[in-house]
């Protein structure tokens, strides 16, 4: 079970003026259960993420992690209690096959079929990719993928995915909403995603909505999307009736 307890975070702007990131976030993620986390641009998502992860570390508040206190671990540390990131704009490895790079996640050498496997749940034609280095050759949606690919062989705990649905086609990224339901319901994995997509959200158990760094809502996925879906159409309407009166 993931926990957080009072996590704020702030950073200097260039004047040296403190800038709040984050403000006494508090929320907890039951193993097996699948969070979205989602609101407007700008509102702390990603540094949410990555304060789970151990790439940056919070000004205030605790981070638990199935009962101990991992606040001021490592992101190896981390890694090793079972915890994963998948990066918005994940890194590219020259001479690391797409096999081999599988292999490493899982931590021992894996069959062709089951490599074949995790690619395929990520929506690629696992043949055309195994021996591929995962370099300049591949594109930003084909590396995401495959990122997304190793999580999934490494047997987490808790996966953490931010904006997995950047770059991916259609076709793909309905493969991959199947497994993110997989992982939670036959794994028993913790999954937290950073994400704007309705059908991303239509899967949670749980919504949280972060905006301006605060918690503005949680709670059900059926009490908070309809909520969301609303607004969503509001601010459309809004934008219609302002782009009539401009050409009016």
């Amino acid at each position: 079970m993931l926990e957080l307890k009072h996590i704020s975070f702030n950073v200097n702007d260039d004047g040296g003026e403190k800038v709040e990131i984050l403000d006494d976030v508090s929320f907890t993620v039951p193993d097996g259960k699948f969070l979205v986390i989602t609101g407007p641009n700008g509102g702390g998502k990603s540094t949410l993420a990555r304060l789970i992860m151990g790439i940056e570390q919070p000004t205030a508040g605790q981070i638990l992690y199935n009962g101990e206190d991992i606040t001021g671990l490592s992101i190896t540390e981390r890694a090793k209690k079972g915890i994963g990131y998948a990066f918005q704009h994940p890194p590219r490895f020259k001479g690391l096959t797409v096999r081999r790079l599988l292999s490493l996640a899982h931590g021992s050498e894996l069959p062709e079929d089951e490599c074949c496997s995790y690619l395929t749940r990520v929506g690629l034609c696992s043949m055309d990719y195994l021996n591929r280095e995962v370099d300049a050759s591949l594109s930003g949606g084909e590396v995401k993928r495959i990122e997304i690919a190793t999580l999934m062989a490494r047997n987490l705990g808790l996966a953490i995915y931010d904006e997995p649905e950047a770059g991916i086609d259609l076709w793909s990224f309905s493969m991959l909403v199947q497994s993110f339901r997989m992982l939670t319901q036959e794994n028993n994995e913790s999954v937290v995603i950073i994400s704007h997509q309705e059908r991303i959200m239509k899967l949670a158990d749980e919504i949280l909505v972060i905006a301006d760094g605060k918690i503005r809502s949680q709670g059900p996925r059926d009490e908070i999307l309809p909520g969301l879906l609303g607004e969503f159409d509001r601010k459309c309407d809004l934008r219609g009736e302002k782009e009539e009166t401009t050409h009016a």
